[in-house]
């Protein structure tokens, strides 16, 4: 598996709905990726749906492999992981600027924060942080769907209930009507409901049991390919249903990789990883780790010893100046980013076996910089398809 820098500004996550307003005709709008204009858009993210799986297992998803043969990939950006890449999403930029830079990460000196559920990460509490670390100012940016709003058009959001009003719905998500869904058939309905009345129409929709049987069987594992026909299903029945003058456009967050016991180090018993170090952040691929006072130097010398080829370990000053986190980073979201930020290779992860003992039990994995996780499709249907 090879390394791979996203393509910010030509081609990731945060240029997808800047490129559908531009042919809603939202002003200071526009269509970097070339996309088919339509007054009426549906832009559907399936959770996991890394390019290199889809090409993979192009029998199981035969729709959307037809797709996929009309256009290249893009890429997620940095950590190719959910909560950062639904922040891409949701605000047209890369996490350098939007700064919800992994699955967790430190707001400040005193703890970490999981951003998917907005509480404190590792503790086991499931304290709610919201009013702590209030989401709108954790992420002060416009959202792209306010944006569309503020230009008149109808912007619905269709996901599982539990996500309204959730943290990160509040911070990279507001600016739409939600619409909660329990399955599959409620998402369908849903999204072709929205698509039907009002003359310009964006409506995003989310799906997340792919990533959650990738996950816990492992990508390409047999019940993810049951799942995956499901959603060449869900997307093709969409498809059918459109109405003459609307779009499905097909996205994912990130893809994944699988680990077997050989890829595995486990910082929590891992002498040589803890020692100078304040708190970790981040997941198995992606590790932000922050470092007491004056340990920076020490601290890498000991993860790189230990962590040897299987992982890139780069000083904060370097992983922003190497252009991970986008071609810029913001005041305020520098502090976030790790003193040191740890990138797995390969098939290499690094769990905790303590503070994430089911994470830690996961084949399935994803959040860094090889082709597996980075490249995402950027699928497009129209009536006529």
């Amino acid at each position: 598996m090879e390394f791979l820098l996203p393509t910010y500004s030509t081609g990731t996550l945060a240029d997808v709905v800047p490129s559908l307003l531009a042919g809603l005709g939202v002003p200071g709008t526009s269509d970097v990726l070339g996309l088919p204009g339509a007054p009426r858009v549906c832009l559907l993210l399936v959770d996991g749906l890394g390019w290199e799986l889809l090409r993979s297992h192009a029998a199981d998803a035969p729709f959307l492999s037809s797709l996929a043969a009309e256009r290249d990939p893009i890429t997620a950006g940095f950590p190719a992981t959910t909560a950062t890449s639904l922040s891409t999403l949701g605000t047209g930029r890369p996490s350098g600027e939007h700064g919800m830079v992994g699955y967790s990460f430190a707001p400040d000196d005193n703890e970490v924060l999981n951003v998917l559920r907005w509480q404190r990460h590792g503790d086991g509490a499931h304290v709610d942080l919201r009013s702590q670390y209030v989401p709108e100012q954790i992420q002060p940016h416009r959202t792209v769907f306010e944006q569309a709003a503020d230009a008149g058009v109808e912007v619905r959001l269709v996901a599982p209930g539990a996500q309204d009003g959730s943290g990160l719905t509040r911070a990279v998500l507001r600016g739409g009507q939600f619409r909660g869904t329990y399955a599959l058939g409620d998402l369908t309905t849903h999204v072709l409901d929205a698509l039907s009345g009002h003359p310009r129409v964006l409506c995003y929709a989310y799906h997340a049991d792919l990533d959650m049987l990738g996950h816990i069987y492992g990508a390409g594992s047999t019940p993810w390919r049951a799942q995956l026909r499901y959603v060449d299903q869900l997307a093709a029945t969409i498809a059918e249903g459109l109405p003459s003058d609307s779009m499905l456009v097909v996205t994912a967050d990130h893809g994944m990789v699988n680990a077997g016991e050989q890829d595995r180090v486990d910082i929590d018993t891992e002498p040589a990883l803890l020692d100078g170090v304040r708190m970790l952040g981040g997941e198995a691929r992606v590790r932000h780790v922050y470092t007491a006072q004056g340990a920076v130097e020490d601290v890498r010398r000991a993860w790189s010893e230990v962590l040897g080829e299987r992982a890139l370990v780069l000083p904060r000053d370097e992983a922003i100046s190497a252009g991970w986190f986008g071609p810029r980073v913001d005041d305020r979201v520098r502090p976030r980013v790790g003193d040191l930020v740890v990138a797995a290779l390969g098939s290499f992860v690094m769990v905790r076996s303590q503070a994430e003992p089911q994470l830690s039990l996961l084949p399935g994995q994803h959040g860094s910089l090889t082709r597996e996780e980075q490249l995402v499709p950027l699928l497009t249907a129209t009536k006529d398809d």
